[in-house]
């Protein structure tokens, strides 16, 4: 089967099977609105046992009573050693049935199958399991029944799901991202990408500065102009420069249709700082999804693991360091 669901744990509705009471019903209705049939999928819990009074937490105990070389499956709450069979039958399980992809139902399943905790920020995007299997978090049926508005959040995963068990790799987007050194390969990114009618358009900020300003002409590259550098230094090694830099920002704005992500902030900002209008704004991603999902997050990682098979950058940045 190509596609795996892993829920949580079995609970006393259920009988003796994943997903065969309540909570199964509820599930079988999320997939047949995302186009798929569950006797295709396999599916399979990580606990094969019903906890006491239906709370996996009561499966827990302190670090040192926890299962060897795993982490945490919440702040301060180890799954005990004796439940380690049980991890070891998800993983053969999961090997047997050789699925595309694995749709994590639950924060359970996606730390059993990651390592990882914390299902909202991770939902949405795809990542290797610790055994190398391309997995999908979502939120778990039951989640769903408790709070109805992440039913369309849950359709939507489910429906990129489909999309990703067509194959088993896991593919990141291509992109490629340009950092000029020099106000002619500024120049030069212009001539040679800039062939498209419209523009999207970021700003960072930091302490009523512009710390940097990327520009994308298509989904596949982008241009990033910095002002700074982690030490705080200035990015431009002249002030000729850094004007220069800036006089070019004004004339894109000024000449090529924009789309921005909460592009009142930037467009307002440009101006009030800096004195840079923005005529040409088109569309904003923001306003745009808020009108179709106004009961959704209007954040820019959220609308990324809605509509794009983009990673967190946020958790890819943590860490990093730069000049």
């Amino acid at each position: 089967m190509k596609i795996a669901l892993v829920g949580e744990a079995l609970n006393d509705l259920d009988d003796g099977e994943a997903f065969s009471g309540v909570t199964g019903w509820h599930l079988d209705k999320l997939l047949a609105a995302a186009g798929i049939a569950r006797r295709e999928c396999f599916t399979t819990v990580v606990f094969n046992l019903v906890p006491k009074g239906g709370n996996v937490k009561s499966l827990c105990g302190t670090k040192k009573q926890g299962v060897p070389g795993r982490p945490p499956l919440q702040r301060g709450k180890y799954v005990r050693a004796e439940y380690a069979n049980e991890l070891k039958r998800l993983d053969e399980t999961l090997n047997a049935a050789n699925p595309n992809i694995i749709v994590a139902l639950g924060a359970t399943a996606l730390w059993a199958l990651t390592g990882e905790m914390g299902i909202k920020a991770a939902r949405g995007v795809c990542r290797l399991s610790t055994a190398g299997v391309k997995v999908l978090p979502t939120y778990d049926p039951g989640a769903v029944v408790r709070q109805w508005t992440l039913r369309p959040i849950v359709i939507a995963d489910l429906q990129k799901a489909v999309a990703q068990s067509a194959f088993p790799e896991y593919v990141r987007p291509e992109r490629r991202i340009y950092i000029p050194d020099t106000i002619p390969e500024l120049l030069a990114f212009e001539k040679e990408h800039f062939t498209t009618a419209k523009l999207a358009c970021d700003i960072e900020t930091k302490q009523e500065q512009i710390t940097c300003i990327g520009f994308s002409p298509d989904p596949s590259r982008a241009i990033v102009i910095p002002f700074f550098r982690h030490n705080g230094s200035n990015y431009w090694q002249t002030r000729e420069e850094e004007l220069a830099a800036w006089e070019i920002i004004a004339r894109w704005l000024r000449d090529y249709p924009t789309v921005y992500q909460n592009g009142i902030y930037d467009m307002s900002f440009l101006w009030r700082v800096y004195g840079i209008p923005a005529p040409l704004a088109v569309s904003d991603t923001m306003l745009m999804h808020h009108a179709l999902q106004p009961e959704m997050d209007k954040g820019l990682g959220f609308l990324a693991s809605l509509y794009t098979d983009e990673p967190s950058w946020k958790q890819m940045g943590k860490g990093m360091k730069h000049d």
